[in-house]
């Protein structure tokens, strides 16, 4: 039985034997490349190999193949640490010797903290993938943000990644779904937001330019690109013009998130950086649940350059 499948956006320069082991069926590496040399897995009609890049609309077959452990995300959970290590082969974007990068869930932490149990840091310096070395967070993103986050494996690394993103030559693109609708299309906000520490209030500039990708008189889809890395930049800035992101328990209107799904819809979509002349560039799928606002809110989602 011939099955196709027709590459979207969300799946842009994937691997192809990533994209098989997250949409079709979690099956052997060894098998996946047993499919590809026989033809029982096709790309536009021809045989490819399993480190293919998809580009959109690419045509994906697959022959009279039966896969029995379909791979399915649980709403609104993501593992403790057994799970993170057992599944990891599915959050992780990319892993070579000197990083990896991992589509983040929303609801765990980055490292720890002092209401932090449970962390990526820790999680991860129980895994294979660290044996010998050890995970070195060398960016944030909020508990509650999901999508590409990088841990370094050595210390070089770390130095040089921290390094890129202290001088803003890592370029993050993030997707929001907020309440209500954005006049402007396109434009930057350029705010001083304030924080305070042990009492002391501290005003910090902050810029972010924004893009409007979709939206209606109920809500709105949005790219965010951060200049600056301000905590909670992204939130408190939506918030300030009366748009705060769905599902933010702190920056909100009151009653904007009743009868939404309580994750918080803000996913680091893409990270685009240089090292030594060489471009790296990784997107993170969409979580179930903010594609099921997308669609309850009739908001279309298309590709990011």
């Amino acid at each position: 039985m011939k099955k196709s499948y027709i590459v979207d956006s969300t799946c842009k320069d994937m691997r192809l034997d990533r994209w098989l082991k997250l949409n079709i069926g979690k099956i052997p590496q060894s098998l996946i490349e047993k499919y590809l040399r026989n033809g029982k897995i096709k790309l536009n009609k021809k045989k490819v190999k399993s480190s293919y890049k998809l580009r959109i609309q690419d045509e994906i077959n697959t022959f009279n193949i039966e896969f029995k452990e379909i791979i399915q995300q649980k709403k609104n959970k993501f593992s403790p640490s057994k799970e993170i290590i057992k599944s990891n082969e599915d959050q992780i974007i990319d892993n070579n010797n000197n990083f990896i990068v991992l589509n983040k869930p929303s609801g765990i932490s980055v490292q720890g903290g002092t209401k932090s149990k449970k962390n990526l840091v820790d999680i991860f310096s129980k895994s294979k993938i660290f044996e010998g070395t050890k995970p070195y967070s060398v960016h944030r993103l909020d508990k509650d943000t999901s999508g590409v986050f990088i841990m370094a494996k050595n210390r070089e690394t770390a130095q040089l990644l921290t390094s890129l993103f202290r001088l803003r030559k890592v370029h993050k693109t993030y997707l929001a779904i907020c309440q209500g609708e954005i006049n402007k299309k396109s434009g930057v906000w350029d705010d001083d937001l304030i924080r305070y520490d042990s009492n002391k209030k501290i005003i910090e500039k902050a810029k972010t330019i924004f893009k409007v990708i979709d939206k209606n008189s109920e809500a709105s889809l949005l790219e965010l690109k951060p200049i600056t890395g301000r905590k909670h930049q992204l939130r408190k800035q939506l918030y300030a013009i009366g748009n705060p992101i769905f599902g933010d328990t702190k920056y909100k209107l009151l009653n904007s998130n009743k009868g939404v799904n309580k994750n918080l819809m803000l996913h680091s979509y893409q990270i685009k950086f240089k090292i030594n002349q060489i471009r790296h560039t990784y997107s993170a799928l969409l979580p179930d649940y903010f594609k099921k606002l997308l669609k309850s809110k009739r908001l279309t989602f298309s590709n990011l350059k």
